[in-house]
């Protein structure tokens, strides 16, 4: 009876991380994970990146396909919001296109839910749809209050927004991910992270992650091995290139080694940042809630023009957590002022996921017919 029970309890929740770098890719493993631990099934879309990430990660799930927004970074910061304005059109176009997509996907497959991870266009009305974004502010400099207002407009149609950080004091996200006011229906998470702290003796010196959009991803992979030969000790780099075969390479350079990867796996991962002294990487969200996790100690170098990025690293350098500096700017040497920093941690909070889920239970007026509903 209980097992009868449970599956018709059982929900068919569509999963939908933004494709930009792989963090939001990234942060959902662990939503998956619980979706699993709770006797859903999860249905996984997305494009590039992010889904042939969560695909290898998840083999035997159903995924799909969206229309990509084409996100792409401008070369030189200082054309970041412009590009992105310029952009804008072609967001607006894949938005109405992934609207059509997760309507077809919903009534194809009787869906019961759906989670987005900051794709703005998948929603549906008549399933209950929660949004996953650390950004309920949106930092653009001079117009920071239009690109907040319009993020927040969007995110007040979907039925919750999950945000992955605390509610209070203290936080990672700072303004990002609070608001001083507001009618909007907010659920604070706690930090996500797919990773466990575990204690192993260093292996390598450096650890070196890069990910994210073209083309700053390959300039900072170009200028970070020109540095690296300069580096006395073991260093592995993982070049967050997600590719049909994992490459591997071993090369020794003027004062030590270093050990290139493609892409890792989330528990080869997770081995390789706990088995490291500190990890240089870009200051994306879910890379600081991944080494606050692990406890880790770090270098950041924001991503040239992204607001985000330089407000976070800026935020944790003024508290003593972690240094960092402009792209541009780095030098081998900058990494020496690790030793000075705290490092990042934060407090473990449990989350509550059968909670959190029972928002898929709630019918909505007009709804389509769901898996629950089908099979009694």
């Amino acid at each position: 009876m209980l097992f009868l029970a449970r599956m018709q309890n059982s929900k068919r929740i569509l999963v939908a991380p933004l494709n930009w770098g792989l963090g939001h890719a990234t942060r959902c493993i662990p939503i998956i994970n619980a979706l699993l631990a709770h006797n859903h099934k999860p249905y996984i879309a997305s494009d590039g990146v992010a889904l042939a990430l969560l695909q290898k990660e998840f083999p035997d799930l159903p995924s799909f396909e969206l229309p990509s927004y084409k996100i792409q970074y401008a070369e030189k910061a200082r054309n970041f919001k412009i590009k992105m304005i310029w952009d804008s059109p072609k967001v607006l176009k894949a938005m109405a296109a992934e609207k059509k997509a997760v309507k077809k996907l919903v009534k194809e497959h009787q869906l019961d839910g759906i989670i987005s991870d900051n794709r703005m266009g998948v929603f549906y009305k008549k399933v209950p749809c929660v949004f996953i974004t650390h950004q309920l502010n949106v930092l653009s400099g001079n117009t920071t209050w239009m690109s907040s207002k319009a993020h927040q407009k969007i995110i007040k149609k979907f039925d919750v927004c999950w945000v992955p950080d605390m509610k209070g004091k203290p936080n990672l996200t700072g303004k990002l991910g609070h608001l001083k006011k507001g009618k909007m229906k907010i659920k604070y998470l706690g930090p996500l992270s797919r990773f466990e702290k575990r204690p192993i003796e260093p292996l390598y010196d450096l650890m070196v992650l890069i990910s994210g959009p073209e083309p700053q991803r390959t300039f900072l992979e170009k200028k970070l091995f020109e540095e690296l030969k300069a580096f006395e000790g073991k260093v592995l780099f993982v070049k967050g290139k997600i590719e049909e075969v994992q490459t591997h390479e071993s090369l020794q350079t003027e004062k030590g080694s270093l050990e290139v990867f493609n892409f890792m796996q989330s528990k080869e991962l997770e081995n390789a940042i706990n088995q490291s002294a500190f990890v240089l990487c870009r200051s994306g969200y879910t890379t600081v809630m991944d080494l606050a996790k692990l406890e880790k100690k770090a270098f950041f170098i924001p991503t040239p023009g992204q607001y985000e990025q330089e407000y976070l690293a800026k935020r944790l350098d003024k508290q003593g957590l972690v240094p960092h500096c402009i792209q541009d700017d780095f030098t081998i040497k900058e990494l020496k002022r690790v030793e000075r920093y705290q490092g990042l941690a934060f407090a473990e909070s449990a989350v509550d996921f059968s909670k959190m889920f029972e928002v898929f239970s709630k019918v909505k007026e007009n709804s389509e017919p769901t898996s629950s509903s089908l099979s009694t």
